[in-house]
């Protein structure tokens, strides 16, 4: 009982790093972008990634954590994954509407869904896909306003969907099978994706704002916003692997949205962006199919605690996801393997 008490503490911690790392550094970027006239998103995660690595290998240096080899290519590969999902989201943005945008990050739950379910063998209860689409419904009402449609960005969002949910399969299943924590893993694959942003960024953003990042004029208080974002992007990416590694894809996605309800509660507050009756009946519903999804995950944790064998033979993982291999971990992640 002490393990798991300490296990779901462990748990809300990184919710809670997660959502307050994130919306912080929405409201930072939106300043920067919006009111600064910084345009560079691409270039500028290839930035956070560069110091989220050095911030690590402080870390390690300084023994606060141990690194743990892990086989390059696994690591490489992933970082390359998540790096080309980056890109790929941010010109899903530049050809489409952000209605359309916005349908593109709905989707990326529905669609984790159907690779775990395929791949992993895992299993959602009629309950939870009744909470998902709640959820979902509810985001749409609150921030979708418009659906333009063109072939270049429908293809662009149809490939960023399936390399994020991918990539955030396999920062779950990494860790699991091979015995990693979200840190050692962050710390392994941050640099390969830092390389292929910080090559590819300049490029991307140039092609969407026509300007150029390098002849961009710094200011003084846009440099301060640039290192602000920065030094909040460590804890947004170290929150996004603890989470991912201790829940589920799934759940990070739901807290995702439930970021997207706070930073227009935010933005409105704070901002005094335009807030409609529309926006106020969507998050609503929305935060409805969060409570939904928090309950019935409780209670089927309830239930596999219960019966750990139901548990195991219930959670019990099918073959090796994109050719990823078990090191002999079954045994020891057989009743962890699910928290969704």
């Amino acid at each position: 009982m002490g393990e798991m008490s300490s296990f779901q503490l462990g748990v809300i911690g990184a919710l809670f790093l997660s959502v307050a790392s994130s919306v912080s550094i929405v409201i930072c970027n939106k300043a920067l972008m919006s009111n600064l006239g910084f345009p560079f998103a691409t270039t500028l995660t290839s930035w956070h990634l560069m110091v989220t690595f050095c911030t690590l290998h402080a870390a390690q240096r300084f023994s606060l954590f141990e690194s743990k080899p892990i086989d390059m290519k696994t690591v490489m590969l992933f970082g390359i994954l998540n790096g080309v999902s980056i890109g790929l989201l941010n010109l899903s943005l530049g050809f489409n509407s952000i209605g359309f945008y916005q349908m593109t990050k709905l989707a990326i739950i529905p669609f984790t869904v159907l690779l775990e379910t395929i791949f992993l063998k895992k299993q959602f209860s009629q309950k939870i896909k009744m909470s998902l689409f709640v959820l979902l419904v509810g985001v749409g009402i609150a921030s979708i306003t418009d659906l333009q449609l063109n072939f270049v960005g429908t293809i662009l969002s149809l490939l960023a969907i399936v390399t994020t949910c991918v990539g955030q399969i396999l920062t779950n299943t990494i860790q699991k099978r091979l015995n990693v924590s979200s840190t050692q893993l962050l710390y392994q694959s941050a640099p390969f994706q830092a390389a292929i942003l910080f090559v590819s960024g300049p490029l991307v953003d140039q092609f969407l704002t026509k300007q150029n990042v390098f002849a961009f004029k710094y200011s003084s208080i846009v440099s301060a916003f640039i290192i602000l974002s920065c030094i909040i992007s460590v804890s947004v990416n170290f929150s996004t692997f603890l989470v991912i590694g201790k829940t589920s894809p799934v759940t990070y996605q739901v807290l995702g949205h439930l970021k997207t309800c706070l930073v227009l509660t935010f933005g409105y507050t704070l901002l005094h962006d335009p807030f409609t009756e529309r926006n106020i009946i969507g998050i609503l519903i929305a935060i409805f199919g969060m409570v939904l999804y928090s309950y019935f995950c409780t209670q089927e944790n309830k239930k596999k605690q219960a019966d750990p064998l139901v548990s195991q033979m219930k959670d019990k993982e099918g073959a090796p996801f994109l050719g990823l291999e078990k090191e002999g971990q079954e045994d020891k992640n057989a009743d962890k393997d699910s928290h969704v």
